[in-house]
């Protein structure tokens, strides 16, 4: 039974029995050669941690561990309730919800790439490894999402009591003396995300040389995205369309936050009070608004967006940057973010007709990875 120790989940069928079994038996019994990252030439390899490289057992071990359950409070909610992979590893929601019903302050953020990602989170420049990061959502407070903080010791006997799960562990770390710990379920999940890249989109295949993978508005599109017209290159830039970027061959990782002129509250240019970005950690008036430009890729299946989901869809957002911000005329929040003093420079509006808007979203759209949203390595195995 679920939460007893067992792996087996109620209502499993033979074939989902067999399913999981495939699975366990890749992880136990294979030989666990090179990880091989098979990227485009335009992408960098992943800079992963030298005490926790890619192995095949961690990863399936991590991929079971992102879609079970066991892991939150109420035995209902798992990785993978904020970050589905249809959407490109979000929820859909301008706000996450957590296993004890606390509304989010902020969306959850695309999964696909993280690997590159410098820093993790929205606005938080201390976290760096996705390692320390997973101890947020395991254990935080405030506010809750998976409800584990206090419970250290009956995750770890769930599946120290879990044959199956247990034997999983053994392969991943098979020089420890004790496999199942906290810290190796943050080490597999943690191999499973760096394993989530999304490569394989129109964009890319023109890139490489399929001329045609792009029609002629999606290069119109292109053109205008990348012109100092638009300017969205300056913070969306490179191969995964972000500037806080870290990967092998990048000596010094991109560190940036920008504010884009959501909100403005008052002379210093404040956002509402849960979301004040950078600020919240280095309380410097400077830094009030700003947060991290995520990765395009994908874009096209996660909305809302901003941190807040406060815009609805593409057509709203090109609509802010083309105003240079938004103006909110009467509520808590009123105030004109395209006066924000802390405004980015490169959110300086600009003007655009209907069928360069048009081609914008277009180009925008063919950084969606049909392949990456419905690859069945980085789907749900309890399914």
């Amino acid at each position: 039974m679920q939460g007893s120790g067992s792996w087996e989940r109620p209502g499993w069928s033979d074939t989902k029995r067999g399913l999981f079994t495939v699975i366990f038996l890749v992880a136990c019994f294979s030989f666990e050669p090179d990880w091989d990252w098979d990227l485009p030439e335009h992408f960098a390899q992943p800079r992963v941690p030298k005490d926790n490289p890619m192995t095949a057992a961690k990863f399936d071990l991590g991929r079971l561990l992102f879609y079970d359950v066991r892991l939150s409070v109420n035995q209902q909610t798992s990785c993978a309730t904020c970050h589905q992979q249809k959407l490109s590893f979000t929820d859909g929601l301008s706000h996450s919800v957590g296993a004890t019903g606390e509304k989010h302050p902020r969306s959850s953020m695309s999964l696909a790439n993280i690997a590159y990602s410098s820093h993790l989170t929205w606005a938080n420049p201390m976290l760096k490894r996705i390692e320390h990061q997973m101890l947020i959502p395991m254990f935080g407070e405030e506010p809750i999402e998976l409800g584990l903080a206090g419970k250290e010791s009956d995750v770890e006997q769930i599946y120290r009591q879990d044959l199956q799960i247990k034997k999983a562990f053994e392969r991943a770390f098979p020089d420890s003396s004790e496999p199942v710990t906290i810290d190796h379920i943050t080490q597999a999940i943690a191999v499973f995300l760096r394993g989530l890249i999304s490569k394989d989109t129109p964009y890319d295949r023109y890139l490489m040389g399929e001329k045609n993978a792009l029609n002629p508005q999606e290069k119109k599109g292109m053109e205008l995205f990348f012109s100092e017209r638009l300017e969205c290159f300056h913070c969306h830039a490179g191969f995964n369309f972000s500037d806080s970027v870290d990967d092998e061959g990048n000596p010094f990782a991109g560190l940036a936050f920008h504010n884009t002129g959501l909100y403005s509250l008052d002379k210093e240019g404040s956002y509402p009070s849960e979301n004040q970005g950078l600020y919240a950690f280095t309380q410097k008036i400077e830094d009030k608004g700003k947060f991290k430009a995520p990765s395009l890729r994908n874009i096209e299946v996660t909305a809302p967006y901003m941190h807040d989901g406060s815009l609805e869809s593409l057509e709203d957002v090109l609509e802010h940057y083309a105003l240079g911000g938004r103006e909110i005329t009467e509520g808590p929040n009123k105030g004109d973010g395209a006066q924000n003093p802390n405004k980015s420079e490169f959110v300086s509006g600009f003007i655009l007709m209907k069928d360069e808007k048009e081609a914008v979203i277009a180009f925008l759209e063919t950084l969606t990875d049909e392949r990456f949203l419905n690859n069945p390595d980085y789907s749900d195995p309890w399914d």
